[in-house]
This record gives structure tokens, sequence and C-alpha cells, in this order.
């Protein structure tokens, strides 16, 4: 997938965001497994850190997992995030960007979210993906690459 079909989400702070970004903004969309989990915390947290370089940079962070947006405005209250997160209940984003695999957990199989990113322009071109992800290090990695754009 090299471009992205143009949506609408809800997010948290009441936001209706449209993707690509009607705002001439790059869109850092990082898809993660739970809301209050260790590894979504700290990359929620690491985003947050560096989220006013990010928008220096012309660039608006969104964090995406299958969590309701009650749950979501716990864990950014919980955090103090000065990012929003995106419900994606439906899982119409997760399937356009294909990160629900078959996981393993505790020997059991299961549907979950591939912690994921993508960095989408202004016109809706992926300009960078990052499968798999691990959490550390991970959000300075990404800004690294919106700065060299």
């Amino acid at each position: 997938m090299n471009k992205i079909n143009p949506t609408t989400c809800v997010a948290t702070s009441n936001l209706k965001i449209d993707i690509p970004d009607n705002q001439g903004r790059n869109i850092v969309l990082y898809f993660y497994p739970k809301d209050d989990t260790p590894g979504c915390t700290i990359e929620g947290n690491d985003f947050t850190r560096l989220n006013d370089d990010f928008a220096a940079n012309n660039s608006v962070i969104y964090g995406v997992s299958r969590d309701s947006i009650a749950s979501h405005e716990k864990f950014i209250n919980k955090f103090n995030y000065t990012i929003d997160l995106i419900s994606d209940e439906d899982e119409s984003l997760c399937k356009q960007f294909d990160v629900l695999k078959l996981k393993k957990m505790y020997g059991k199989e299961h549907i979950g979210i591939v912690r994921s990113t993508f960095v989408i322009s202004p016109d809706g071109d992926i300009l960078k993906q990052w499968d798999k992800v691990k959490v550390d290090g991970h959000a300075e990695e990404v800004l690294d690459f919106i700065k060299a754009l």
C-alpha cells in the first residue's frame, strides 16, 4: 500500500480526524495493542515527550487501538499524554493498514494488532512504515525520519 484511502476517525478530545491531514501536516499513525499495558504506555509516553518536536516539524501524532474512546480518555488522563488517540472499535483503520495478525499469548491464538507505525503525507502517500515495532527508541527513530524529510 503506497497511498491511503481518505477516512475520518473518532478520537479523544472530541475530535474527528481526517486522514490524510486536511491542515497540510504529516501524520504519524502508530498502532498499538491495548491501552494501559506496559509497552503501550512506554510508547505513548515517548511520543508525548517528543510531541512538540514533531509539531515543530509539521507533523501530528495519533495512536490507534481497538479500545473505546472512554478507555482512551482514561489512559490519556492517567499518564498526561498530549497526543490524541483514535478509537478503531470497528477495526476499519486496522484493516486498511493491515495491522491485524494472528498472535499467540500463553499458548492461545488470537487476532490482535501488531505494533506498527506509518508516516502519511498530506497527499495521503505512505512515506515510511515500521512493522513489528520494538518500543525502545522507536519514537526517536520516527522523529529522525520526519526531520530528514
